[in-house]
């Protein structure tokens, strides 16, 4: 437990009786559209290729009306323990875990969209403790974005990447954490990625599931795999990215649906954990109904559809083209994963990769698909980091 002071309060999450019972209620009176003209197509990626299929969303609507239970979810939060602290005048909510390890290293794990801390929630205590004694073991983080769960929602602009990153130095600090070590995928690996690049007299090395290269990359050299992967990512970004184009042009005129319909909340969140995930046909078929509804309660209940959002218009294609990561970095390019950089393109801003992993199976949320070998590659990669250090 951190010490706790003036500038870091201890803080729990309960949502009122009434807000769950709204919520219900408002489930039970959702009106839904016609079902896809895709409607009977075979289990597999077609099934979706409109969306959430209809079939699909009133059994998890029906299941998170009927029998989720988020006070199970709460009372994880509890266990792991919660805080607050107001950083630039915005308050940022985070879960802290220290480890009873003398060795123990700090360890900063930042989320993206569209999940949350909830991501993290299930590896805490590995990773603060590990089973195994040759592993290493870490004072864990994991803090809000602005604007999602239980931190602030800035009512200005300029709550970008870059200043988030720089909260997580000041944040970091306040817990005593001088140095420390940074993981993140989505949003969470661009601010790691800052983090590394922008503050390396605090940040020992990185790990990361999200590398991106410097603009104006060429595929010669690169071998028939890599190229495949530009040419996935290529076809991402120009057919399969309208949620970013919204929330990054329009992010308040899709947040009142997002704020108002628990169901379209769903729907939205639903069909990126179901095209990002290394599955045939559901995302069930490796995350679970609860940790999924887990997410997008939080989501509902903190009423930050809208908020959440908004980090695409701050940061959309903000990277830095000029930013090189200097600490020791692992990168870990899962198969599924929406977005995936070669080893060549990635060299050219981490300019000292110490470990290269791209596994077999595993999608964009790798810590609720794979959990088991998420942890033991954070751990190695983050050992091999530590080793590089010295």
């Amino acid at each position: 437990m951190p010490l706790l002071t003036s500038d870091v309060q201890a803080f729990e999450a309960h949502a009122s009786d009434a807000d769950l019972d709204d919520l219900r209620a408002r489930l039970a009176a959702a009106r839904l559209p016609e079902a896809e003209t895709v409607y009977g197509a075979a289990p597999g990626p077609g099934r979706w290729e409109q969306g959430v299929p209809l079939a699909d969303l009133v059994e998890v609507v029906n299941y998170w009306r009927t029998e989720y239970d988020w006070r199970s979810f709460e009372e994880r939060l509890h266990q792991v323990g919660q805080f607050r602290t107001t950083i630039d005048g915005l308050g940022i909510h985070f879960l802290h875990r220290r480890s009873a390890r003398a060795d123990a290293t700090p360890l900063i794990l930042t989320h993206g969209w569209p999940d949350s801390i909830a991501r993290f929630i299930d590896l805490v205590d590995e990773l603060a403790d590990p089973k195994a004694a040759d592993a290493p073991a870490f004072h864990v983080v994991v803090p809000s974005l602005p604007g999602f769960g239980y931190s602030d929602k800035p009512a200005t602009t300029g709550w970008g990447t870059e200043k988030i990153a720089a909260a997580w130095v000041e944040l970091m600090g306040r817990l005593g954490y001088n140095k420390f070590l940074a993981h993140g995928g989505d949003w969470g690996g661009n601010i790691t990625t800052v983090l590394g690049g922008r503050f390396p007299e605090h940040v020992l090395g990185i790990h990361t599931t999200f590398a991106e290269a410097p603009p104006g990359m060429t595929t010669d050299g690169l071998t028939a795999i890599e190229r495949e992967w530009t040419e996935e990512t290529d076809d991402f970004w120009r057919r399969r990215a309208g949620y970013a184009k919204q929330q990054a042009t329009r992010p308040q005129t899709i947040g009142y649906s997002l704020v108002d319909s628990p169901v379209g909340l769903l729907a939205w969140i639903l069909d990126k954990f179901a095209e990002w995930s290394d599955t045939e046909d559901s995302p069930f078929e490796r995350i679970s109904r609860d940790r999924v509804l887990d997410d997008v309660t939080l989501y509902w209940l903190t009423r930050t559809g809208a908020s959440a959002a908004r980090i695409y218009y701050e940061s959309h294609n903000s990277l830095d083209p000029e930013l090189r990561v200097d600490v020791p970095s692992a990168l870990t390019m899962y198969p599924r994963d929406v977005e995936k950089c070669p080893r060549p393109w990635a060299q050219e801003r981490y300019r000292q990769i110490v470990r290269w992993r791209t596994p077999e199976i595993g999608g964009h949320f790798p810590a609720l698909e794979v959990p088991e070998y998420f942890v033991k590659d954070l751990q190695e990669g983050l050992a091999a980091v530590l080793a590089a250090t010295r």
